[in-house]
């Protein structure tokens, strides 16, 4: 799938480099990109939310990352927070 803000010969360049790297630094990638990802939605939820504690803004991160059933069937007894 083509990214919509990469052009073509830059994103071609791109997959080339994921290929060449060995399966566990692939892995090790997207794992640090997933936490980059958490740590600016984390970030959001502390604009929105100025007066959130951390226990409410990993809260509210839990839940978005799940969905809001999956929160409330793995943490029943957590508030659930505003994301």
């Amino acid at each position: 799938m083509r990214s919509a803000d990469t052009d073509r010969e830059t994103q071609e360049r791109q997959v080339a480099v994921w290929r060449a790297m060995a399966p566990a630094d692939r892995v090790a990638q997207a794992v640090a990109m997933s936490e980059e990802a958490f740590a600016v939605a984390a970030a959001g939820i502390r604009a929105r939310h100025p007066d959130y504690e951390d226990a409410q803004v990993e809260a509210a991160l839990r839940r978005l990352r799940v969905g809001d059933e999956a929160y409330r069937a793995a943490w029943p007894d957590e508030p659930v927070v505003a994301p």
